[in-house]
């Protein structure tokens, strides 16, 4: 692993939102934490050498995505109150979100479709594994809350349901 994709993968933990990545291949371990500091995550480098255990090593410092919570508050609170009718549908694991099944196949639903139990709604991929997250519940789409190919956590808010 050279260094240009640990800096990526730096920002993608970053971006993500996780607290902590441990990444451990035949000869390198790396240890991400961003819950100390929110705006520096920390990143240690490991490589192990045979017989004999090699310190910690700090390796980079990134900045993380801050974002700026004045305007978030305003939004998140009107939306809020909009919002409290509907049923949420969550992640129930860590990876990342698909809208389709493959790049050249449409959506699994839009906003204003009608789902019921047991719709496929979107497919998140975990460690090369492509799993189908089907609806709980019957209604009608009303928001997409996350964007095509982008990391999700678990019990992350994927869809806005109205039961109506």
């Amino acid at each position: 692993m050279d260094i240009k994709e640990i800096q990526s993968l730096i920002k993608f933990v970053a971006k993500s939102g996780a607290s902590e990545v441990k990444l451990e291949m035949e000869d390198i371990k790396i240890t991400i934490r961003t819950g100390s500091a929110p705006s520096t995550p920390e990143t240690t480098i490991v490589q192990q050498i045979p017989m004999a255990q090699a310190p910690a090593v700090p390796v980079a410092q990134a900045p993380a995505a801050v974002e700026s919570a004045a305007p978030g508050k305003e939004e998140s609170s009107a939306s809020t109150a909009d919002d409290s009718k509907y049923i949420t549908i969550k992640s129930p694991i860590i990876g990342t979100f698909y809208r389709k099944p493959s790049p050249d196949k449409p959506v699994f639903v839009e906003v204003g479709s009608t789902i019921n139990p047991g719709d496929v709604l979107c497919v998140i991929e975990a460690m090369k594994l492509f799993n189908d997250i089907e609806s709980e519940v019957a209604g009608k789409i009303v928001k997409v809350l996350v964007d095509d190919s982008s990391p999700v956590e678990f019990d992350q808010p994927l869809f806005l349901v109205d039961p109506s």
